[in-house]
């Protein structure tokens, strides 16, 4: 929606206002609930628990007068029959008049604990005393001679305090009314032996009344439950006498109320009964002396009573929250409209600016003193801050950089953006000198590549050749003054030395010292680091620069290792009047590596090129012989005889070959479709395992240059003969193989197989490595 500053603010507060209102009014009734919840739960609790404590404490006072009772007995034996009835008589009398709630008092003697002549284990005489209205009568029994009755058998083997669950029952013959009640028991025991026990009979409406008390809150009820679960006291009458599994089966099963009643477990819940009315229900356990039989008191409020005043106060929230909602919507009006009328003023300039308006004509002039105020202030120095800032840029936009521009601030952002503008340019400025610089230098080296790999493409058949042609130049491309190519001649492999192959402008005494063993002046220690050396102080007599006008020492010496694989092929010496650039050494150490490589070729090509001469030869004697035989046929049987003596020359020579060197056969494109014995068993695979496979699948890790072995090919398939020394792996064999690559031309002049004879020098590469 497009709306004005006034209406938004009127639409964001007022709604944020209705927002904030209803989550407080939320938040309010949440709180309200649940401390009302919480309070009526506590109260409930707390009443419980206090109601239990009554009855615990009744219940304990009339167990602990069973137990003195019982400890009182202990004296039967000082006294006979007659006199102990009169006094347990009379004990009852007083116990009667001072607890008008017992309904009869009764002791139990096992018959053999008290007379001497009988004999079984069973049998008693019960003494009994109870109320009926306001008499009390008294009777003697004699019970279990057949054998004691289960609930009394019971309570004699557990011989501990015991409370029994409630009963309807006459206890003996004598009563005439029929009473719900429940008994306290305390053991007569002498020595830790059972002798007998004392009972009070307890009539249960005593608890019935005192549950009916018990109203925390309106429309809330209390209840009694005995340890079997049995209701000794509801408001509903018909209730009592059920057990919980009756009454309440399913809240029974899902809260485990038996269970925690047993246990002696305080414990509440929460449920919904019929009517879908919510209900919360507290227990409190009566522990009763140490029967171990603890009873329980629950306490039922209806939710709806506890929350009754929470919603009433939420109802008075409600309505004073729109009262104030209304209030607050007239004085936000009245404050939207003092301050949206300034705003617009100001929304009208700042348009202006952004469609690039800036003058001083356009500045505000509201004079208040509070952030309006402020706000125009800052839109006036914004306009001067502008005026200056362009003023800057068209000067930068005329080239120049040296223009000065003063800050508005220290955070000046746009103003320190085009202070670092200024720097930018100043430094790209600079930076695009030094790149001017460097590419000349990276084009002079890509050039200087380009141009001796077409020298050493063209003159790789003969290294005095092609070493002169290098070095002259070279050093027409340093704009050096002399220099000189070692190469190495290992023809004897007792006598390896480095031979200088070309010299420019050199005196005669350093061309009467060609050649150079390793670790031998400057050159030797070359050969010997397999490392370039760079001499600016150069020694007096190493040599001389001779011009018309006399003999100067250099300012410079350069030594260039020709590396391969970590072999040195020869050594390249530059001496110079000025001192070479760190890239121009560069560019030679990177050279060094292609003229090495061509040398190793060219050498493996002349040795290839003798051995091939001699074939040639041999073949053409063999070729002459035919035609004389043709010719003289009377002389057939002598020309035959002598033609198979060349033809076993020639073969031999070819096995020599052979035998000599390792021979594959490949097409077009780089596959095995040859190989000799020599080669196979170099290898140590079967011929099958060999056939078929590309030439660069043997390649050793430090020898597997992908750029390198597709150059091999394009040349090859140019019809270009290719030398080159190679390093491969083969079941865990290393192998070092001088090669030479032919390509093989068919009718028309175009290759269609690569001949490939190499020689093993792996034995030559470890003594180099060693």
């Amino acid at each position: 929606m497009k709306l004005n500053i006034n209406s938004k603010l009127l639409l964001y507060i007022i709604s944020m206002s209705f927002i904030i209102f209803i989550i407080t009014i939320g938040y309010i009734e949440y709180n309200s609930n649940k401390m009302a919840y919480n309070d009526a739960k506590n109260m409930a609790v707390k009443t419980a628990k206090e109601y239990s404590a009554k009855i615990e404490k009744e219940l304990n006072s009339d167990l602990m007068v069973t137990r003195t009772l019982s400890e009182a007995f202990l004296v039967y034996e000082d006294f006979t029959n007659d006199e102990w009835l009169k006094l347990f008589t009379k004990i009852y009398h007083n116990v009667f008049i001072t607890h008008p709630n017992y309904y009869a008092i009764w002791d139990s003697w096992e018959l053999n604990k008290i007379d001497s002549t009988y004999t079984k284990p069973y049998g008693r005489i019960i003494n009994t005393t109870w109320r009926e209205g306001s008499v009390i009568k008294q009777d003697t029994l004699i019970k279990s001679l057949n054998g004691d009755a289960e609930l009394y058998a019971a309570v004699k083997k557990r011989a501990k305090q015991t409370i029994w669950e409630p009963y309807y029952d006459v206890f003996t013959e004598g009563k005439t009314e029929r009473k719900y009640m429940t008994s306290l028991l305390s053991p007569i025991k002498k020595d830790g032996e059972y002798i007998g026990l004392v009972g009070i009979d307890l009539v249960v409406d005593r608890f019935q009344e005192l549950v009916n008390e018990i109203h925390p809150f309106d429309q809330s009820y209390a209840f009694l439950i005995s340890n079997g679960g049995i209701i000794i006291g509801h408001p509903n009458s018909n209730v009592i006498g059920k057990t919980i599994e009756e009454y309440m089966p399913k809240l029974n099963k899902e809260f485990k109320i038996l269970d925690n009643i047993k246990e002696g477990k305080g414990f509440s819940y929460s449920s919904i009964n019929e009517n879908k009315e919510k209900y919360f229900t507290v227990f409190s356990p009566i522990v009763i002396g140490e029967t171990g039989t603890p009873w329980a008191i629950g306490i039922t409020v209806p939710k709806k009573v506890i929350l009754k005043q929470a919603n009433k106060n939420l109802y008075v929230s409600i309505i004073v929250g729109f009262i104030g909602l209304i209030i607050l919507s007239i004085v936000t009006w009245l404050i939207s409209k003092s301050i949206t009328k300034p705003i617009i003023k100001t929304t009208t300039i700042l348009k202006k600016i952004a469609k690039g308006i800036i003058s001083n004509d356009n500045q505000l002039n509201i004079k208040t003193k509070d952030e309006l105020g402020e706000m125009a202030e800052s839109v006036n120095t914004l306009i001067e801050g502008l005026n200056q800032t362009a003023n800057f840029a068209a000067e930068i936009g005329k080239g120049k950089l040296d223009a000065k521009f003063d800050l508005l601030s220290e955070e000046d952002v746009l103003g320190n953006a085009l202070l670092e503008m200024q720097k930018s340019l100043i430094h790209a400025e600079k930076e695009d000198e030094l790149r001017k610089i460097e590419d000349e230098r990276q084009n002079w080296t890509t050039v200087g590549i380009a141009k001796f790999a077409e020298i050493l493409r063209q003159n790789n058949d003969n290294i005095e050749t092609l070493s002169f042609n290098i070095m002259s130049n070279l050093i027409n491309y340093l704009d050096a003054n002399q220099g000189a190519l070692y190469v190495i001649n290992d023809n004897n492999k007792e006598d390896i030395y480095y031979e200088m192959t070309a010299s420019i402008a050199y005196g005669r005494e350093k061309l009467i010292r060609k050649k150079v063993k390793v670790g031998e002046e400057l050159v030797g220690r070359c050969i010997h680091e397999k490392l370039t050396i760079y001499m600016v102080d150069v020694p007096e007599n190493y040599v001389n620069i001779t011009s018309g006008l006399g003999e100067a020492n250099p300012r410079c010496i350069l030594l260039v290792p020709l590396k391969l694989n970590d072999d040195v092929y020869g050594v390249i010496e530059i001496v110079s009047f000025k001192n070479l650039e760190k890239f121009e050494i560069e560019f030679v150490e990177k050279l060094g590596e292609s003229i090495a490589s061509t040398i190793s070729s060219v050498k493996i090509n002349e040795r290839t090129a003798q051995l091939l001469e001699q074939s040639q030869q041999q073949s053409e004697e063999l070729a002459a012989q035919e035609e004389e035989m043709r010719q003289n046929m009377e002389e057939l049987q002598a020309t035959q005889e002598e033609a198979a003596k060349r033809e076993n020359e020639m073969r031999s020579i070819l096995n020599a070959i052979n035998t000599i060197t390792l021979m594959a056969e490949f097409d077009m494109d780089g596959k095995f479709i040859e190989i000799n014995d020599g080669l196979m068993q170099l290898f140590g695979l079967p011929r099958e395992n060999i056939i078929g496979r590309y030439q660069g699948d043997f390649d050793a890790k430090d020898d597997g240059d992908k750029e390198k072995r597709q150059k091999l090919w394009e040349d090859l398939r140019a019809g270009i003969t290719r030398k080159m020394i190679q390093h491969i792996e083969v079941e865990g064999k290393d192998i070092w193989l001088s090669e030479a690559y032919t390509p093989v031309l068919d009718n028309e002049g175009k290759p269609y197989k690569v001949l490939n004879l190499a020689v093993d020098i792996s034995e030559g590469m470890k003594n180099v490595n060693k």
